[in-house]
């Protein structure tokens, strides 16, 4: 608390099709929010960085008139997809904001707002929601995969996010499951984002039904053939689909081994789209994880506890945040820094 005020961090979402801002307290209440279409395509970024601000405003003015004093604001926390330089503040690169690379958001944002702003990946932001608020709540560390339209990642360690020496730690849709698979957007081939995106099993949809093979697949039309329907068919018993997510399940399972393997760590946590689709895929991810690690006694519970049936187990589990996890973790950063 500053001065007997109520203290709370401003987090924000920041897509290319959606913007998301939320006023979170230091207890991990989320106190009001606000979501907004924000399409970039085609705009210029100040004008985007300008409704952002406006955004804000909204919701410090909201806490100014429902808090008593208005207050003391820690800061600004902004989730984005892509690469950014923590340091300076630049988003070097992001698939979802084209035109921003090498953009100073942090300063652009700062001298308008006049106060603290944090940029982070999207993925590291959820992780740290996921151990402040969600799966990984009371501990120091954890491991997340986002399941996307891509793959993210990112990883916690001692309560706070691991970049490494130059800001790419936590690329875990780009660790290899298959070397001569499928052609990768980052240049390699058979990354696991190959496997386990919603892009993933659309692409592996299509080869089944241009293979000929007999599936509910194929009375879908080509607007309607997307992650959601192969899942549905496969819980409805399509051999065709089930043999999709088994593939998920297993690339999933050969990549987080080799974490479990490497860094040793108490949990790893599944969010985004396709980790909806759990009931499909996580069976064959815990038979390779029981395969493949050195440490694992996790369960395939429909809930997806993971919980161990002996001490010290590496638990896998789904994320417990939802799409949330993201605006709570992007809040958390200016509280910690």
């Amino acid at each position: 608390m500053v001065s007997g005020k109520k203290s709370y961090a401003i987090g924000v979402d920041l897509g290319g099709t959606n913007l998301r801002v939320a006023a979170v307290d230091e207890s991990g209440e989320l106190l009001t929010r606000t979501d907004l279409p924000t399409d970039v395509r085609g705009r210029d970024r100040i004008e985007v960085v300008a409704e952002l601000c406006d955004a804000v405003r909204s919701v410090t003015e909201q806490m100014s008139s429902s808090l008593k004093g208005g207050g003391a604001l820690l800061g600004i926390g902004i989730g984005v997809a892509g690469l950014v330089d923590s340091e300076t503040g630049l988003l070097l690169e992001s698939p979802n904001l084209p035109g921003w690379n090498e953009f100073d958001v942090k300063g652009e944002i700062e001298q308008r707002l006049g106060t603290q702003v944090i940029l982070e990946n999207d993925a590291n932001v959820a992780a740290l929601g996921e151990l402040w608020l969600g799966a990984g709540r009371g501990g120091s560390d954890l491991c997340m995969y986002t399941l996307g339209t891509g793959v993210g990642g990112g990883l916690v360690l001692d309560g706070k996010v691991w970049r490494g020496w130059n800001g790419m730690a936590g690329e875990l849709g780009h660790c290899n499951v298959e070397p001569e698979g499928p052609p990768c957007n980052c240049g390699s081939s058979g990354c696991l984002e190959q496997y386990a995106s919603a892009t993933a099993v659309t692409r592996m949809a299509g080869e089944a039904l241009a293979s000929g093979a007999a599936t509910a697949l194929a009375g879908l039309t080509e607007g309607e053939l997307d992650a959601r329907a192969v899942y549905q068919c496969a819980m409805e018993g399509d051999a065709e689909a089930r043999k999709i997510f088994d593939r998920v399940g297993r690339a999933l399972g050969v990549a987080i081994a080799d974490m479990v393997n490497t860094m040793n760590l108490p949990l790893h946590v599944l969010g985004g789209g396709v980790a909806a689709s759990w009931e499909a895929f996580a069976p064959s991810l815990f038979d390779e994880l029981r395969r493949r690690s050195f440490v694992f006694a996790g369960t395939t519970a429909e809930d997806g506890s993971g919980v161990g049936a002996r001490r010290h187990t590496t638990r896998v589990c789904r994320a417990l945040l939802g799409g949330d996890g993201g605006l709570y973790g992007a809040a958390r950063l200016p509280m910690r820094a």
